[in-house]
């Protein structure tokens, strides 16, 4: 008898676990059935790069700022400066400067991203693409707290340009 309850038992933990992959591998998941049968899927949605949707995100709807500008012709960028010094500057200010750059390219330019090397430096891009012959600005702020000596920051820009990075970058003296 406790052979047959084992071999039961098996059997049906075998099935539930089939029926499980089953049910995944068809997309017959938990956001499928609340949406027919909760009315799901509807709403006010934010993306990653701050777009906002209404009613049900398709798939087109999700891909990133980066995956969208790989996919635009490319163009080219020209910054006016790539380096800028604030000199010397107390630890604890907030410094801000502007990099001024043109598209010389032929299409819309527009920034995908930009990395930094510190968390106490953050660059502020422009959203909308920039047309060709036009200009745009990334402005950098920089946090000197708890910083002192010789500080150097550079960000890489990402953007659908021919080099698709370009980098600037800002120095103080912090005392």
């Amino acid at each position: 008898m406790e052979k047959n309850y084992r071999a039961i038992m098996l059997t049906v933990l075998t099935l539930s676990v089939f029926t499980l992959v089953i049910i995944e591998l068809t997309g017959v998941s938990r956001n499928a059935l609340f949406r027919r049968f909760r009315g799901g899927g509807e709403g006010t949605f934010y993306s990653k790069d701050g777009q906002i949707y209404h009613g049900e995100i398709f798939p087109e709807q999700t891909r990133t700022r980066s995956q969208r500008v790989a996919e635009m012709p490319k163009t080219t960028i020209q910054f006016y400066e790539t380096k800028y010094s604030f000199g010397k500057q107390p630890s604890g200010k907030i410094l801000k400067h502007t990099f001024r750059f043109k598209n010389t390219g032929f299409y819309p330019l527009m920034i995908a991203k930009t990395d930094v090397t510190c968390g106490c430096t953050v660059p502020n891009y422009p959203e909308q693409p920039i047309a060709p012959d036009n200009d745009g600005e990334i402005t950098v702020v920089f946090n000197t707290a708890g910083k002192s000596g010789h500080q150097q920051k550079n960000i890489i820009v990402h953007a659908n340009s021919l080099p698709e990075a370009t980098s600037i970058g800002i120095e103080a003296d912090i005392n």
